[in-house]
C-alpha cells in the first residue's frame, strides 16, 4: 500500500472541532513539530469567522512550543492532560480558558485503553524511519505512542529527517495486557528488553506523511551554580554515607532522576564522588548529564522514556551513536514509570518539590495552592514505590521572600508516607522511622533557611499547644502564604495573634 506525502495543512484539515488528538513523544523529545502549527493557523481562521474549533489533547508528558505553545495561543485546546510545562498553556489553564486535569504519567495509557476518556480520533506520530507496511522507527521520545497508534482511528505521520543517524534498536515497544489478563512486566534489570524495536501500525489508518526537519529545540540547562551544587553535594554525601553503613547495597541501586538544574547537579555530583560506584538508571528522562556520565564510564546503562538532550547534546549523541547503542533503551511511559518495576528494581528516586512542610508533605504542582505550575508528572510513580524517595528544593525563593519549607503545604501531591528524605542547600532530613513531631524537628533543624528557622520553631511550639498526633494550629497553618499574598514577604507572618 502506498502512503501519500501530504502538506501540514492537508494533515490539519483531517482534524475536526471536538476531536480527541493524541501526540507521540515525551517532553519535547519525539513530539510532532509541523502539523500543529498548521492546526493552530486553521483554528485562528475559523475563530475569525466565528466558528468554534477546539480539540482535546492527550500527550505522553510535556511537549514543546510547536504543540502546547501554538495551540494554546490559538485558543485551540478544550481539554488537556496529563502534564504541561509551557507558559502559554499554563496561562490558559489558570485563566480557565483550557480544561486541564493532572494525572500520574504511568496511568494515562492504560486509562485510555480502559475507555475512561472515549475514543482517540487522530494520533500524530513523529518517526525517523518507516516502511510501506506500517513499521515505524520512532524518534527521541516514546511517551504513550504504542497505545495511541493502536487506538487511533486515523494516524498522521511526521517524518523527521533532522537526525543524522538511525534510532533503530533504541526502542522497546511494549503494551501490557489489560486486566484480568495482565501478567508481570518481565523487567528484572534496567537493560532487559521485553518488546520490539519497531512499532507496527495498520497502514490503512495512516492518512499521510508530513515531512519535518525541525530539532527538539531543547535549551541546555544552566551549569550548576553554588546553590544547586550545594543541594547536589548534600544528596551525594548522604547517599555515600548510606552506602558506607550498608543501608544501600554495596552494588548500589538504579537511579531515577527528575528534570531540571537541581537534578543535573545531583547527577554530576554522583559522577564526581569516588565513593559512589558505577550505576545504572531506570528513569523517565535522561538529560545531558547522563550522557556525560556514560562517556566517563560512571553510568553503565539507562532505561528511559525520552532522550531529553539539549540540541547541542543531541548532535553529540548522534555523532557517537554507536557508543550508546548498548547503553540506552527507550520504553513507553507506562513501562518506564511502572510502579511494579520501580518496586522490583529498588530505585533511588530523586525528584523536585515546589514546597514542603515541616511534617514531610510535598507540593509539586500548585503555587500558593491555586495556580498550576506544570503538573505531578511521573514523580509519584517513582516516589511512592522507591527503595529510597528523595525530594529536594532550595530553602528559599525570591531572595528570601518565600520559604519553600512551610508549616502546611498549600497543595498536597506527595504525602509524608511517600517522602523519606528531604534535602535543601542547608542539609538533609532523613524522615524514616520518625513520628510527626520528630520529622518537624529534623526538617527545621536541617532544611529550613536560617532566616526562617525561628519562625518555624515558633509555629511548632504554637501547634504543640493544640496537641494531637500531628500538631497544627489551623488558623496559623497558612500564615506564611497569607503574608506573602498580602505583603509580598513570608517573613512578615505573625503567629502572635494565634497564641
Amino acid at each position: 500500500m502506498s502512503i501519500p506525502f501530504i502538506s501540514a495543512e492537508e494533515a490539519a484539515s483531517v482534524i475536526k472541532n471536538g476531536d480527541t488528538v493524541a501526540f507521540s513523544g515525551f517532553t519535547a523529545s519525539g513530539t510532532p513539530k509541523v502539523v500543529t502549527g498548521a492546526l493552530a493557523q486553521r483554528a485562528r481562521a475559523l475563530h475569525e469567522k466565528g466558528e468554534p474549533f477546539k480539540i482535546n489533547v492527550f500527550t505522553g508528558a510535556s511537549t514543546n512550543d510547536h504543540v502546547d505553545g501554538e495551540l494554546s495561543r490559538a485558543n485551540a485546546i478544550n481539554m488537556r492532560t496529563p502534564y504541561q510545562s509551557h507558559k502559554d498553556a499554563r496561562n490558559a489553564l489558570n485563566n480557565g480558558d483550557m480544561s486541564y486535569f493532572d494525572l500520574h504519567l504511568s496511568h494515562l495509557s492504560q486509562d485510555l485503553r480502559y475507555g475512561f476518556y472515549g475514543d482517540i480520533d487522530v494520533a500524530i506520530i513523529e518517526v525517523t524511519e518507516m516502511s510501506p507496511n506500517g513499521e515505524l522507527i520512532l524518534g527521541a521520545g516514546m511517551g504513550m505512542t504504542p497505545t495511541i497508534a493502536q487506538m487511533a482511528k486515523k494516524v498522521i505521520i511526521e517524518y523527521s529527517s533532522y537526525y543524522q543517524n538511525s534510532f533503530r534498536g533504541f526502542h522497546d515497544n511494549y503494551i501490557p495486557l489489560d486486566p484480568p489478563n495482565r501478567r508481570e512486566i518481565p523487567i528484572y534489570k534496567p537493560s532487559d528488553r521485553i518488546g520490539s524495536t519497531v512499532l507496527k501500525v495498520d497502514p490503512k489508518k495512516i492518512v499521510g506523511i508530513v515531512p519535518s526537519n525541525l530539532s527538539e529545540s531543547i535549551k541546555p540547562f544552566t551549569a550548576p551554580d553554588e546553590l544547586t551544587q550545594r543541594i547536589g553535594d548534600n544528596i551525594t554525601h548522604f547517599l555515600a554515607e548510606q552506602l558506607r553503613t550498608g543501608k544501600i547495597p554495596k552494588e548500589f541501586l538504579p537511579i531515577q532522576s527528575g528534570v531540571g538544574n537541581v537534578a543535573n547537579a545531583v547527577l554530576y555530583g554522583l559522577g564526581e564522588n569516588p565513593d559512589i560506584p558505577q550505576f545504572e538508571m531506570y528513569t523517565e528522562v535522561i538529560q545531558d548529564a547522563v550522557m556525560t556520565l556514560m562517556e566517563e564510564g560512571k553510568c553503565r546503562f539507562a532505561s528511559t522514556c525520552a532522550l531529553t538532550f539539549s540540541d547541542d547534546a543531541m548532535l553529540r549523541f548522534m555523532d557517537n551513536i554507536d557508543f550508546f547503542r548498548d547503553k540506552v533503551l527507550m520504553r513507553p511511559g507506562e513501562i518506564s514509570n511502572s510502579p511494579e518495576v520501580v518496586r522490583r528494581l529498588g530505585l533511588i528516586a530523586m525528584n523536585t518539590a515546589l514546597e514542603a512542610d515541616i511534617f514531610g508533605n510535598v507540593n509539586s504542582t500548585h503555587v500558593l495552592g491555586t495556580k498550576m505550575m506544570n503538573g505531578i508528572g511521573g514523580s509519584a510513580d517513582f516516589s511512592r514505590n522507591a527503595y529510597l524517595s528523595i525530594f529536594s528544593c532550595p530553602s528559599i525563593q525570591k531572595g528570601g521572600k518565600i520559604s519553600t519549607i512551610v508549616p502546611m503545604v498549600s497543595h498536597l501531591d506527595h504525602s509524608e508516607h511517600s517522602v523519606k528524605i528531604l534535602a535543601t542547600e542547608q542539609g538533609v532530613a532523613d524522615l524514616r522511622g520518625k513520628d510527626p513531631r520528630q520529622r518537624a524537628q529534623t526538617i527545621i533543624e536541617n532544611c529550613v533557611h536560617p532566616m526562617y528557622k525561628e519562625l518555624m520553631w515558633d509555629y511548632l511550639k504554637l501547634a504543640e499547644k493544640t496537641g494531637g498526633h500531628t500538631p497544627h494550629t489551623l488558623g496559623a497553618a497558612f500564615a506564611l502564604h497569607q503574608a506573602f499574598q498580602e505583603k509580598g514577604d513570608m517573613l512578615q507572618a505573625d503567629f502572635a495573634k494565634f497564641a
